[in-house]
C-alpha cells in the first residue's frame, strides 16, 4: 500500500499488492530461525519515522471504564464542599439539555498538595500522588457524548457517530512496530468495555493493524505452543503455506482478508519464541513484585497489567492499552460513590509503579502514558442527599506523562463546581492530536483514503495541546 510523506494511502494496484506480498511467510519464517529481527522493507508493519522527530516512541493507554468523577479524583473544589446543598441549575441531566434544578454534592474525600509541583490529588490516590511531578493532569477534558458506548467510542477512535479505526491501530498503520515478532497494538484486559472489540479494531485500516486482546490468567495468550515438534519442520510447512497463499493471490484480485491472514500467520510463528517470555514475571525481583502489588505467580489484576506493559515496551510493541474493568462493576458509580474506593484501590499502586519503574529503567521519557475515562461524573444531583453521582461529559479529568510532557503541570480548570471548562478546554480530538504530534505525527497528515475520503483519527477538529510538551 502506497505511502508519501503524508501517510495518506489509496487502494493497492495488484502489482503493488503483490510485490507487498512478494516478503512471503516462508521468508519471515526463515528470518525467524536465523534470528534476524529487521522486517521486510515492504512490510506495513516496519518501523517508520513520523512527520517530523519525535518526543515518544510509544504509548501506554490507561482506560477506567464507566465514568471517573474529576471532583473526587483530581480536580479539587474547595468551592463544591462549602456549597454542598445549595441549589444549582444544570445545562444537561441523564443525555438531556435544558434546564434542571439541582443539589451540589462535595466529594467524600480528601484532596492533598503532593510534590515539588503541589498538585493537588484525591485520597483515593496516594501512590499517583506520590509520581504527581511526573503527571500533566488536564482538568478541562470535554467530550460529545454522555452515552458510554458513545462516548467510549470517541475517545479510542475519535468519534461517537460512527465505527472507525482505534487510537492503536492508527498509530502501528503510521509506525509500524519495533518487534515483528510481537503484535504492534496490544490491549491488555479482563473484559472489554462498552462498545466492546470495537475499541481496539483497525476497521478499514489493513487488519494487522488491529489490536490483539490479552486477558490475563494462566493462559494470556491461548494456543501459541506449536503442534508440531521441531521449529525447522514448522518453518517447512509455514513455507509451504506461505507459497500456497502466493499462488492463491497471484491468481486473483488484491485480497487484504488473506494478506492480513498471511501476516496473522507471520506474526503468530514469532510470537511462539518472544511471548512467553514476554509475559513470564518469573525472572522479575521480589523488589519489582512488591512495587507492582504483585504476589509471586499471580496473573491477573491491573498490577499483572502493569508490569506486563512495562516488559512488552521493553521489547518493541508500538502501542498499548491497559482497562481495568468491563462494562459492568465498573466505575459508573450512580448508586453510590464508594464504588470508586474500591476501583481507585486496584490501580493507584500499579499506575504509580509503572511510572516509578518505566523512569528507573530509563525509559519514562520515551514513553507517553495517557489516563482517561470516557467521561466524568455531575457535581450535583437531584436529591441533596444523594450518594451517587451521574454522567458528565461537559468536563472531566485525564492526564498524561512521560513522552515529552511537563510532568507537574495542572494544564486547564474548570469553573468553581466542577461542572464547565473555564479555560484551557481540551476536546479528546485535542487529546489525540497531542498524542500523535508527541509520537512524531502529524494528525491532519496521517490519513487513510477509504470509500473515496482521507479519513483521519481527529476526523475534521482537533487542536495539539502545545503548552502542556516540554
Amino acid at each position: 500500500m502506497n505511502r508519501d510523506l503524508t501517510f495518506s494511502a489509496s487502494l493497492p494496484t495488484r502489482r503493488e499488492f503483490l510485490r507487498r506480498a512478494s516478503g512471503g511467510f516462508g521468508a519471515l519464517a526463515l528470518a525467524g530461525l536465523c534470528n534476524e529481527t529487521q522486517a521486510a522493507p515492504t512490510d506495513p508493519l516496519a518501523p517508520r519515522s513520523g512527520h517530523f522527530p519525535a518526543k515518544a516512541d510509544r504509548v501506554i493507554f490507561l482506560y477506567s471504564t464507566g465514568g471517573v468523577s474529576q471532583v473526587d479524583t483530581f480536580d479539587y473544589k474547595p468551592q463544591l464542599t462549602r456549597d454542598h446543598g445549595k441549589a444549582v441549575t444544570a445545562s444537561r441531566w441523564l443525555n438531556k439539555p435544558g434546564k434542571f434544578d439541582r443539589f451540589l454534592i462535595k466529594s467524600r474525600w480528601g484532596f492533598k498538595q503532593y510534590g515539588q509541583s503541589g498538585l493537588w490529588v484525591s485520597d483515593l490516590f496516594p501512590h499517583i500522588g506520590g509520581v504527581i511531578d511526573d503527571v500533566c493532569v488536564l482538568n478541562a477534558m470535554h467530550c460529545d457524548s454522555d452515552g458510554h458506548d458513545k462516548a467510549t467510542l470517541a475517545a479510542h477512535v475519535g468519534t461517537a457517530q460512527a465505527i472507525r479505526p482505534s487510537a492503536g491501530a492508527w498509530v502501528s498503520y503510521g509506525l509500524g512496530t519495533e518487534n515483528r515478532n510481537l503484535p504492534s497494538f496490544m490491549v491488555l484486559a479482563p473484559a472489554a468495555p462498552y462498545a466492546g472489540a470495537q475499541t481496539w479494531g483497525s476497521d478499514f485500516l489493513p487488519a494487522c493493524h488491529q489490536g490483539t486482546h490479552v486477558i490475563p490468567g494462566k493462559e494470556p495468550l491461548p494456543n501459541l505452543k506449536p503442534n508440531t515438534p521441531a521449529a525447522e519442520l514448522q518453518a517447512m510447512e509455514l513455507g509451504l503455506l506461505g507459497k500456497l497463499n502466493r499462488a492463491h493471490l497471484e491468481q486473483r484480485a488484491a485480497d487484504e482478508a488473506l494478506d492480513a491472514r498471511i501476516r496473522s500467520f507471520e506474526t503468530a510463528f514469532g510470537m511462539q519464541r518472544e511471548a512467553p517470555e514476554a509475559f513470564d514475571l518469573s525472572g522479575e525481583t521480589d523488589a519489582t513484585l512488591k512495587l507492582y502489588g504483585l504476589a509471586r505467580g499471580a496473573n491477573t489484576g491491573f498490577g499483572w497489567q502493569c508490569l506486563v506493559a512495562r516488559r512488552l515496551a521493553e521489547r518493541g510493541v508500538r502501542f498499548l492499552e491497559l482497562i481495568d474493568v468491563g462494562s459492568s462493576a465498573n466505575w459508573d458509580s450512580h448508586g453510590n460513590m464508594a464504588d470508586h474506593e474500591r476501583l481507585a484501590k486496584a490501580i493507584d499502586q500499579p499506575i504509580a509503579a509503572l511510572i516509578a519503574d518505566l523512569k528507573q529503567r530509563g525509559m519514562l521519557e520515551r514513553t507517553l502514558l495517557v489516563w482517561t475515562s470516557e467521561f466524568g461524573r455531575t457535581p450535583f444531583h437531584q436529591q441533596a442527599n444523594h450518594m451517587g453521582r451521574e454522567h458528565h461529559n461537559l468536563v472531566f479529568s485525564s492526564w498524561m506523562a512521560g513522552g515529552g510532557v511537563k510532568g507537574g503541570l495542572a494544564y486547564g480548570k474548570s469553573d468553581e463546581h466542577g461542572i464547565l471548562p473555564a479555560e484551557g478546554a481540551v476536546h479528546t480530538h485535542d487529546l489525540h492530536a497531542t498524542m500523535l504530534h508527541l509520537l512524531g505525527l502529524d494528525h491532519e497528515r496521517l490519513t487513510y483514503r477509504y470509500a473515496g475520503r482521507d479519513f483521519r483519527l481527529t476526523d475534521i477538529a482537533g487542536e495539539v495541546v502545545h503548552p502542556i510538551i516540554a
